[in-house]
């Protein structure tokens, strides 16, 4: 299990463990000598920059994920376009062609929503083989069709079928592609290390310390929901897809 699938309880586990950490710092300063009047200067310049550097990897972090769901939904409306054409085209193939492959994309498209919208791991793993399957019959239809009448009109369906294929694989390729795990252990040793430099140099303990752990774990919260396809609150919707297939159903 990936904890940042799920950010409600990645929020729950940084905050802890960043708050931990100022709470830490300070043991480490109460434990340890205080810092002199010499040294505060040259450890301000060290906090600040330590401070300015997770900043830093957060808003890039931000626009990675940003750019990412961007990516989905644009995948998801090209998805949506490759099969409303397809199935456009379908009827210029003969006839018995034709009302297969119309009935075989209108199943295919109704698995395209739930490739979006299902949430269970089992489900999942039952919508990709029915999509596997409904790919393999609706090539083999306009397959045969081509072979057997290799006509400009057999070969425009072929074409177009095999956007229909190519769509769902980048958009696979665009769900996979998710900010790395190294990237995320990084976010969170500067922050536990900003947050102990917090209670370290602090004169005395506070309430306040709650702040930076607060602020850091909300980013992280945020930043793991776009970031997720599924698990979190912000997701891409098919919504090109259902008006395609409301559009396909009054057809």
């Amino acid at each position: 299990m990936n904890i940042v699938d799920f950010p409600l309880l990645f929020f729950a586990f940084s905050f802890i463990v960043l708050w931990l950490s100022s709470l830490g710092g300070t043991f480490f300063r109460k434990k340890l000598r205080p810092l002199e009047k010499d040294a505060r200067q040259d450890f301000d310049l060290v906090q600040a920059a330590v401070l300015t550097l997770l900043s830093l990897l957060i808003g890039f972090s931000f626009s990675m994920a940003i750019s990412r769901y961007e990516q989905r939904k644009t995948y998801e409306e090209a998805e949506a376009n490759a099969i409303g054409t397809e199935y456009m085209r379908a009827g210029l193939l003969p006839e018995a062609d034709g009302t297969r492959v119309h009935e075989l994309l209108r199943n295919y498209l109704h698995q395209r929503v739930l490739f979006y919208t299902t949430r269970d791991v089992r489900q999942l793993r039952q919508i990709d083989a029915d999509t596997t399957q409904l790919q393999n019959e609706l090539w083999s239809v306009v397959q045969a069709r081509a072979v057997a009448q290799p006509t400009p009109i057999s070969a425009l369906a072929a074409s177009g079928m095999n956007d229909v294929l190519n769509s769902q694989g980048y958009t696979q390729a665009a769900w996979w592609n998710r900010i790395p795990f190294e990237a995320w252990a990084l976010l969170v040793l500067i922050a536990i290390g900003c947050n102990l430099l917090i209670g370290y140099g602090a004169h005395r303990t506070s309430a306040l310390f709650i702040v930076l752990p607060l602020a850091v774990s909300l980013s992280f919260f945020l930043l793991a929901d776009i970031d997720g396809p599924r698990g979190g609150l912000i997701r891409v919707q098919p919504l090109n897809l259902i008006s395609v297939s409301q559009r396909l159903q009054a057809h």
